[in-house]
């Protein structure tokens, strides 16, 4: 999963709908939200685009979005924030969100 930074976020996450995880390699829960990211791009088969932002990498990012705990998953579309969720989200109830923006 591609990890976005300051210099790519805006060029991909200007269209259509994209799911972007603010996650630290040190944190426990994120850890455990990466394996479920995975499934819940499987299963979106490319419907919805996936990535990762490291908030020790992207404190700025992490700002820009009111990222104060992670894990923090952050839905948007066409570059517009239309969900926002703290902690850890089981695949199902991820799942079930996303599609009802597509």
């Amino acid at each position: 999963m591609e990890i976005l930074n300051k210099d790519n976020f805006d060029e991909q996450t200007k269209e259509g709908i994209v799911v972007v995880d603010f996650f630290a390699t040190w944190c426990g829960p994120c850890r455990m939200m990466s394996p479920i990211l995975d499934k819940v791009a499987e299963e979106l088969d490319g419907k919805a685009k996936i990535f990762k932002v490291d908030v020790d990498e992207s404190e700025a990012l992490a700002r820009k979005f009111g990222v104060m705990m992670i894990p923090t998953i952050v839905i948007l579309e066409n570059g517009e924030v239309r969900d926002k969720h703290v902690g850890l989200w089981q695949k199902d109830e991820m799942l079930d969100e996303i599609k009802s923006y597509l």
